[in-house]
């Protein structure tokens, strides 16, 4: 499944995804796909920082999740998470 994260006021000036890797250590890969590779790089290490040792079934996840959307909205930058989930209808 994934879920995609866009502000709604100004148009994105990056773009990332986020991919869930499985249950074994390092969970999470973040990828910048378009836009500016420092904001991009300086994004993904803030993320990782608060994903590294979390897996998604993590109580912790959710609450770290949403500080992540929240910095990518200050940052402008458009997420996508692929959580390895199938997609719900």
């Amino acid at each position: 499944m994934s879920h995609v994260e866009t502000p709604p006021d100004e148009p994105p000036v990056a773009h990332a995804r986020i991919v869930y890797l499985g249950s074994v250590a390092p969970h999470w890969e973040i990828y910048g796909d378009w836009g500016d590779r420092t904001k991009l790089e300086a994004f993904r290490a803030r993320a990782l920082a608060r994903l590294v040792l979390l897996p998604r079934d993590d109580p912790q996840f959710r609450r770290n999740r949403e500080r992540i959307v929240r910095d990518a909205e200050r940052e402008l930058i458009s997420l996508e998470w692929d959580l390895g989930l199938p997609a719900y209808s």
